[in-house]
């Protein structure tokens, strides 16, 4: 697709490419916005906003702990394990000006995920929230974590706001589990010995890691997709530049339900805001959904991202119909496909569409994105952003003509430097001259516009989330009782995909129960398989591959 037909369709005033070069790195980034917008809210929760200038003082006390009290130096990398509260931003922008690279954690990891993605990264230090510190005990001892940090929901909510909201949370709710972790500094400490520190400049540019940021792996296992401040940094051009005039810098109000955790949420809400001075709303629990509405209840919101799930299950909550949606003006959908009968619903209910986008974590992750002053739904994942390159080619690598159904690869200045240790899989999904294999088969119409058609890998989306059947296969092969295990997706209504498991036993009384237990109890919840069929054998190549493909057509 070299001759960039996609181009023709750009909506007017959307540029080509993009210059990276404006930020030297995610550092200069966030710093200039502090100093733009200083006075204006930049995030809130629970009623409760800090300013940008207030962003600015606690990320450099938190960044000053780090290098002064913690001991880290620039590159090292630092775990953040917690849902949306006003302490991630804090903590994420807080090591990126310390000159560190940040390691989100889903904070539902289950004791073998964490151990995991601690050891594979080689964090040597991790802020946690206070209801999963006893995942963290269970295996900090298998890690290089040497400096533990632990907040609770009210930490820098003003007082007795955030007193009531601790002890509700611990004592009323008994939401956090007993743990030990003999060494762990509370938050609050961390900030006021941080602010008798000088947090040291350091220098970055474009090529330093900001972000490992980790997705399913083909082997089992989660691997990092190296972010480099350089991705990040165009990424959030690309969009802001595909958005044009529908946003307007310092005015915005920004639903922010999805993790921040998650690279979707991470830089189309996060950092793309702080660029242009947005107020993030952060949704602690988005699953307490009459909760949620009554939040979006309180603010006259310029733009709400989700997924699929998010919302139907929206629409679904009595009272959403209620909500005042005149200042709406883009409704973001990405993470998993949007079906059309969601997407047609919301627009009812809204007056304003879904604009479909597509990306992965190692696109940083948007690579295309429908036109945003689009009026219908289409099932199109939109055009290629500026400065990105969408190629549809056969096995072989070989680019395919228009309208013919292949692979879908990417490049473009958001691509990522590569999985972090591991060559291998960085040569597996990469072709020469920077090319990102997706693993997504799709097409591309005349008007450049792109469709996904199926996936080439056996990858199963639940909800915007990669759940890798190698992985489920590996953990239910440790249970006593089974002799082969194959799980892949099947279609569910409300999260897009689930889980199913074929098994073959060894012990005949095993029930799907047991099985359902056993994963519940080492996987987190989204990758728990919802079905289980047992079966005398499962189908396979003559080589002894299964064959998923056979099971999920069965």
């Amino acid at each position: 697709m070299t001759d960039k037909i996609w181009l023709k369709s750009y909506p007017e005033g959307v540029p080509a490419t993009i210059d990276p070069s404006q930020y030297a790195s995610l550092k200069q980034l966030v710093e200039s916005s502090m100093e733009k917008y200083r006075d204006l809210p930049a995030f809130t929760n629970m009623g409760h906003s800090l300013s940008f200038g207030d962003l600015d003082q606690l990320t450099r006390y938190f960044g000053a702990y780090l290098q002064k009290v913690a001991g880290l130096e620039k590159g090292d990398r630092v775990a953040v394990m917690m849902p949306n509260v006003l302490q991630y931003p804090v903590a994420v922008f807080g090591i990126i000006r310390a000159g560190m690279c940040v390691v989100n954690v889903n904070p539902l990891y289950t004791p073998r995920e964490l151990e995991h993605q601690l050891k594979d990264s080689g964090a040597k230090a991790i802020l946690i929230f206070e209801n999963f510190a006893t995942t963290l005990q269970k295996v900090i001892d298998k890690t290089d974590v040497r400096s533990v940090m632990v907040t609770g929901i009210g930490d820098l909510l003003p007082f007795p706001k955030g007193m009531i909201a601790n002890f509700v949370v611990r004592k009323v709710k008994k939401m956090v589990p007993e743990y030990s972790l003999p060494d762990a500094i509370p938050f609050k400490q961390v900030l006021k010995e941080g602010k008798w520190q000088t947090m040291d400049e350091v220098s970055l540019e474009r090529e330093d890691l900001a972000f490992l940021q980790y997705t399913g792996g083909t082997t089992g296992v989660s691997k990092g997709a190296i972010l480099t401040h350089g991705n990040l940094i165009a990424n959030v051009l690309q969009s802001r530049a595909w958005c044009g005039d529908v946003l307007r810098e310092g005015e915005d109000i920004v639903i922010t339900a999805l993790p921040l955790y998650h690279i979707f949420s991470l830089t189309a809400n996060c950092l793309m805001f702080t660029m242009l001075g947005g107020n993030n709303i952060l949704i602690t629990n988005p699953r307490d959904f009459p909760g949620f509405v009554a939040e979006l209840k309180k603010y006259p919101f310029t733009y709400i991202s989700g997924v699929n799930t998010l919302f139907n299950a929206l629409l679904n909550t009595p009272g959403f119909d209620t909500v005042d949606f005149s200042s709406m003006e883009i409704a973001l959908g990405g993470g998993m496909a949007v079906q059309k009968p969601v997407a047609d619903r919301w627009k009812a209910v809204t007056g304003k569409p879904i604009l479909q986008a597509y990306g992965l974590t190692e696109t940083s992750p948007a690579a295309c994105i429908n036109p945003a002053h689009a009026e219908e739904f289409t099932g199109s994942i939109g055009l290629p952003i500026s400065s990105t390159e969408i190629s549809i080619r056969d096995d072989s690598g070989a680019d395919l003509a228009v309208g013919d159904i292949g692979e879908i690869c990417i490049r473009g200045p958001q691509v990522m430097a590569g999985y972090w240790q591991r060559p291998e899989d960085t040569a597996e999904t990469m072709f020469e001259g920077g090319w990102l294999r997706t693993g997504d088969m799709g097409r591309m119409d005349e008007a450049g516009f792109v469709f996904i058609t199926d996936r080439k890998k056996d990858m199963i989306l639940v909800s915007g989330f990669n759940v890798f059947p190698n992985e489920i296969e590996d953990v239910v092969m440790a249970m006593d009782g089974i002799l082969e295990a194959a799980a892949v997706g099947v279609p569910d209504e409300r999260s897009g995909e689930m889980v199913k498991l074929f098994i073959v036993r060894k012990d005949p009384d095993l029930t799907a129960e047991d099985v359902i237990k056993y994963c519940r109890e080492n996987l987190t919840g989204y990758k728990v398989p919802r079905k289980v069929e047992f079966r005398e054998e499962l189908p396979k190549t003559n080589v002894g591959k299964i064959l998923r493909r056979a099971l999920r057509d069965s």
